[in-house]
C-alpha cells in the first residue's frame, strides 16, 4: 500500500508543488495560514466559476422541463414504450440544451482539488525522527520561502489562532475545549451546504418550478455524507470547503438577481409521436356506430287519410 501511495505522490508531485508554491506565495504576502488557504480557494473557485454557472443553468433548466418530462412519461408509460421514452427524453434534452447530469459537475470538479489540497496539507505538516527528535520537513513548498521557515520552527504545526489546521476533528487535541473549533468547522461547512440548497429551492418555489423527488432526496442526504468526510480530513481542507461554498452561494445569488440562471430557450409545445399499443389496447373496441334503421314506414291509417281529405 505504501508503495502505491508513493507512486501516486511521484506522479502528482508537480501538481502538488504548484499549489504549494501558490500557498507559499500568498503566505509571503500575508503571513497567516488561514488567509493563504482562503486566497488559494478564491483562485481555484475563480477557475471553476464558469462550470458553476453552467451547472446552475442546467439544474434550473431541468426543473423547468419537469412538466414536459412528466407528460412524456405519461404518454409513453409501460415497458413496451421504454426505449421510445428514452429517445424522446434525449431529444428533449438536445433541443433545450440541457445536460441531465450537469448539476453534479461542481462536485465532480471539486474532487481533484480536495485530493490535491489534502495531499499538500499533509506534506506541509510532514515530520520525521532524527536522532530521537521530531523534526519538521515540509514538502511541496520552496525551502527558501517564509512559510517553510515558520513550519520548521513550529514543528510542522499549521497554527492559526491556536488551532492546528493540519489536525482532524478526532485527532488528539489535549482537551475537549481545544477540539471544539474543529467540530464548529464541520458544522459550519454542513450548514452552508444546506443553505446553498435552500437558496436553490426558494428560487424554484418563487418561479413555480417543481424539483424532482430524486434531487430532493439527494439534497437531504448529501450534506450528511459530506459531514463524515469533513470529520476525517484536516481542518485546513474543511476551511477550503467553507470558503468555496460561500463563493458558490454568492455566485448563485448574483445569477438569480441578474437572470443569468434563467433558461435561454422558452418551452414550446412539442408534438409527440404516437405510443405503441399494448396487447390489451390493441384489441378492437366494439362497434358502437348507430346503423340506419331498415324498418319500412308503416302505412297511414284510413282515418288519418279521411281527415286529411276533408
Amino acid at each position: 500500500m505504501s508503495s502505491f501511495i508513493h507512486a501516486i505522490s511521484t506522479i502528482f508531485h508537480p501538481i502538488f508543488a504548484f499549489f504549494g508554491f501558490l500557498l507559499a506565495f500568498f503566505y509571503s504576502l500575508i503571513p497567516n495560514y488561514a488567509v493563504a488557504i482562503v486566497l488559494l480557494t478564491v483562485v481555484i473557485m475563480g477557475a471553476l466559476t464558469p462550470f458553476t454557472i453552467k451547472s446552475t443553468k442546467s439544474m434550473m433548466s431541468m426543473q423547468k422541463l419537469q412538466p414536459e418530462i412528466k407528460k412524456l412519461q405519461v404518454k409513453y408509460k409501460g415497458p413496451e414504450n421504454r426505449q421510445l421514452l428514452n429517445d424522446e427524453l434525449m431529444k428533449l434534452y438536445r433541443e433545450e440544451g440541457v445536460n441531465p447530469l450537469g448539476g453534479c459537475l461542481p462536485l465532480l470538479l471539486q474532487a481533484p482539488f480536495l485530493f490535491i489540497l489534502y495531499s499538500v496539507i499533509k506534506g506541509l505538516s510532514y515530520t520525521k525522527l532524527v536522532k530521537g527528535a521530531v523534526v519538521a520537513e515540509p514538502r511541496y513548498i520552496p525551502h527558501t520561502s517564509k512559510m517553510y521557515e515558520n513550519l520548521v520552527h513550529s514543528g510542522g504545526q499549521i497554527k492559526v489562532f491556536g488551532m492546528d489546521l493540519s489536525l482532524k476533528s478526532f485527532s488528539s487535541h489535549g482537551s475537549f475545549a481545544a477540539a471544539i473549533p474543529f467540530f464548529v468547522f464541520v458544522a459550519v461547512a454542513v450548514g452552508l451546504q444546506y443553505f446553498q440548497m435552500a437558496q436553490m429551492n426558494n428560487r424554484n418555489k418563487k418561479s413555480g418550478q417543481t424539483m424532482p423527488s430524486q434531487q430532493q432526496a439527494m439534497q437531504r442526504f448529501l450534506p450528511i455524507i459530506f459531514a463524515y468526510f469533513y470529520l476525517v480530513i484536516p481542518a485546513a481542507v474543511v476551511l477550503y470547503m467553507i470558503v468555496s461554498t460561500i463563493i458558490r452561494i454568492i455566485t448563485q445569488d448574483l445569477m438569480f438577481r441578474t437572470g443569468v440562471s434563467n433558461p435561454i430557450k422558452n418551452g414550446v409545445e412539442r408534438v409527440l409521436p404516437p405510443a405503441e399499443k399494448s396487447s390489451e389496447a390493441s384489441k378492437k373496441a366494439p362497434n358502437t356506430e348507430t346503423k340506419p334503421s331498415t324498418l319500412k314506414a308503416q302505412p297511414r291509417s284510413r282515418a288519418k287519410k279521411k281527415r286529411k281529405a276533408r
